[in-house]
C-alpha cells in the first residue's frame, strides 16, 4: 500500500490513466506512454489551481457525504493492485463500508455542470478502480464551485469494462515493448445513471400548461378507453366494419380493431 502522493506509478496503470488510455487525445496518450517508459518526468501539477482544489476539498468531500448518508467511508487513500493484472492498480479515494462501493471525490466549476457530463468525463476512472478492486458500484461525490453537492451513482458495466481492459493491455505492452501507442479508437457505451434525484417543476411554465391539460383531460381520456374497449366486444366475430351513431369500427387482416370517427353533415364548419 502506498500514499496518493508518491511518484512510483510508473509501473502500473491507475485511473487517471485510464481516462487518458480511453480519450482522444494522442498527444496525452503519448506523454503518458513517455512517462511509463521513463523517457519523461510527470507533469507538475503543484500549479494546477483546479488539481489543488481537488485536493485540499478531498476531505471536506469525503466529511460531506458521510454527513449528508450515514454512510462511513474506509480505505481512504489506500492503493490496491489487480489479483491477476499486476500492472493495474487503483488509487482509492475510499470505499463505503457498507457497500464496498468505490468512493470518488470530485471538484468541478459550476459552469455549465451537468451529472451525465460529470459521470462520463470520470466514467473511464471509475470503471477501471471498480474493476481493480471487483466492486459492483462507484459513488462519484462532486463539490462544486457554485456551493452545491452531488452525489452520483454508477454502476459496473460489463461491456464498458471489457473494452477498457482491452486498451489498457494494449498501452501496456507498448510500455513493455517501446513501442509508442496510438489512439486506440474504441467507442465506449454511454454512462446510465441512475434515476435517484426528486425535482420540483412549479417554476417551469410549460409543465404548467401541459399538466393543466393533463388534468382536464384525464377523465375524458379513461372515459374514451373504457367505451373503445366495450364497443370491440360488440363487433361481431365475422364483421370486417360495424358502423353507427358516428362512429365506424374496421377490422385489420391480423383481427385487431381500430375505431374511427364518422363526419356527418351537420359536423362540416361553416363557411367563412
Amino acid at each position: 500500500m502506498f500514499a496518493k502522493t508518491d511518484h512510483n506509478r510508473r509501473s502500473f496503470v491507475g485511473g487517471s490513466d485510464a481516462k487518458i488510455i480511453m480519450g482522444n487525445d494522442d498527444l496525452a496518450l503519448l506523454r503518458l506512454w513517455q512517462e511509463k517508459w521513463g523517457e519523461l518526468v510527470p507533469s507538475d501539477l503543484s500549479r494546477d489551481l483546479l488539481v489543488q482544489l481537488g485536493t485540499a476539498t478531498e476531505q471536506l468531500n469525503l466529511h460531506w457525504y458521510e454527513l449528508n448518508t450515514g454512510q462511513v467511508i474506509i480505505d481512504a487513500q489506500r492503493r490496491i493492485f489487480h489479483p491477476v493484472h499486476r500492472w493495474m492498480a487503483a488509487t482509492l479515494d475510499g470505499r463505503v463500508q457498507q457497500t464496498g462501493a468505490v468512493f470518488e471525490a470530485k471538484f468541478m466549476l459550476p459552469w455549465n455542470f451537468s451529472e451525465e457530463e460529470a459521470a462520463e468525463k470520470h466514467m473511464a476512472q471509475l470503471q477501471h478502480n471498480m474493476w481493480v478492486v471487483a466492486s459492483r458500484s462507484a459513488v462519484l461525490s462532486i463539490i462544486t464551485g457554485g456551493g452545491k453537492w452531488v452525489e452520483i451513482t454508477i454502476h459496473a458495466d460489463p461491456l464498458y469494462q471489457h473494452l477498457l481492459l482491452t486498451a489498457e493491455k494494449k498501452f501496456w505492452r507498448c510500455v513493455q515493448n517501446g513501442e509508442p501507442p496510438v489512439l486506440f479508437n474504441i467507442e465506449t457505451p454511454r454512462p446510465r445513471l441512475e434515476a435517484v434525484k426528486v425535482v420540483d417543476m412549479s417554476s417551469s411554465n410549460h409543465w404548467a400548461e401541459l399538466a393543466a391539460t393533463y388534468l382536464q383531460t384525464r377523465e375524458a381520456h379513461g372515459e374514451h378507453e373504457f367505451a373503445k374497449s366495450e364497443l370491440k366486444k360488440l363487433v361481431p366475430e365475422d364483421a370486417k366494419q360495424a358502423a353507427g351513431h358516428g362512429v365506424k369500427a374496421k377490422r385489420s387482416k391480423s383481427g385487431a380493431i381500430s375505431f374511427e370517427a364518422l363526419v356527418r353533415e351537420g359536423d362540416h364548419a361553416p363557411s367563412q
